[in-house]
């Protein structure tokens, strides 16, 4: 059980924090400053929560080398899907090399001596 949902706990953790930072752009003609950092940190009390917890449980099933990979793939994945469709950004093929190569790098990072 914990096999998938910690990965998958992480990359809802992941939605979050790229939601934080990202979101607010859309809206930065309608939101001062102070609004937006409002509504980020609105945004990532929750996410913090899920992290930790995901982490925690995490723990022991994976390293903390593997958790953290988890977390930096998620959040590059994240945040290329909210620039992609919060902010209408593309995804180039560049983009989509990079996705290999993070996975390729996961699988490197995943694999068991």
């Amino acid at each position: 059980m914990k096999l998938i949902a910690v990965p998958l706990m992480i990359l809802a953790s992941g939605a979050f924090m790229a939601t934080a930072w990202l979101g607010h752009l859309r809206f930065r003609n309608g939101l001062s400053f102070w609004s937006a950092l409002a509504l980020s940190w609105t945004i990532v009390l929750p996410e913090y929560a899920l992290n930790v917890y995901a982490t925690r449980l995490g723990y022991g099933t994976y390293t903390g080398a593997q958790m953290a990979s988890f977390h930096l793939c998620a959040g590059v994945i994240c945040v290329a899907l909210v620039s992609r469709f919060v902010l209408d950004e593309p995804i180039e093929t560049r983009h989509v090399f990079g996705f290999v190569l993070l996975a390729a790098g996961m699988v490197l990072v995943l694999k068991r001596s």
